[in-house]
This record gives structure tokens, C-alpha cells and sequence, in this order.
């Protein structure tokens, strides 16, 4: 399962979200059924920056979510409000 949380993220805020994001990505990689996350940013959109993580299933994430929320907190303000987990499709 793919989680993308989107961020839209002012010029003068880049070095306060990174550091705030990583800390995100490890606070989640210590959670049951995590297998890889990291912080990326739109190459067309310089503003526009994603947390992308990778789960075993819907249910890890979702409760890695609360175990995260902490950290998630002060970025929030930023996070774009839209679907975050999304499912692989097989091939018709």
C-alpha cells in the first residue's frame, strides 16, 4: 500500500519542513508493517512537497497515522486535504 500526504510548502518554510518531514518519516518507520518512506518535491512545483511511504497494509498505515500525530502536528497547516492511501491495481 502507497501513502502520498502532499504539502504546500512557502519558500521561506523549505529548511523547518524538512527537518519537521524527516522527523515524520522516522517516527513512522518505527511502526509495524512500514517498509520505506521519504521526503520528495515536485520538480515543476517547487513549493509542492510529499511524504511518501510504503505499508503492508491500509490498516499499518492508519494506525501509524496516530502514532505519528505528534510529529504531524506542526505540519499540518501545510497538508493538502485530499485521499492519502492508496492501493495497487493489477493489471486487467
Amino acid at each position: 500500500m502507497l501513502a502520498l500526504i502532499r504539502y504546500s510548502v512557502p519558500a521561506g518554510r523549505t529548511g523547518e519542513f524538512l527537518v519537521q518531514a524527516h522527523d515524520i518519516v522516522d517516527t513512522l518507520a518505527g511502526q509495524p508493517g512500514y517498509v520505506r518512506g521519504r521526503v520528495v518535491r515536485s520538480v515543476d512545483e517547487p513549493e509542492l512537497w510529499a511524504l511518501v511511504s510504503e505499508w503492508e497494509g491500509a490498516g499499518f498505515y492508519r494506525r501509524a497515522l496516530g502514532a505519528a500525530r505528534m510529529a504531524m502536528y506542526p505540519l499540518m497547516p501545510l497538508m493538502l486535504n485530499e485521499p492519502s492511501a492508496f492501493e495497487d491495481a493489477e493489471r486487467p
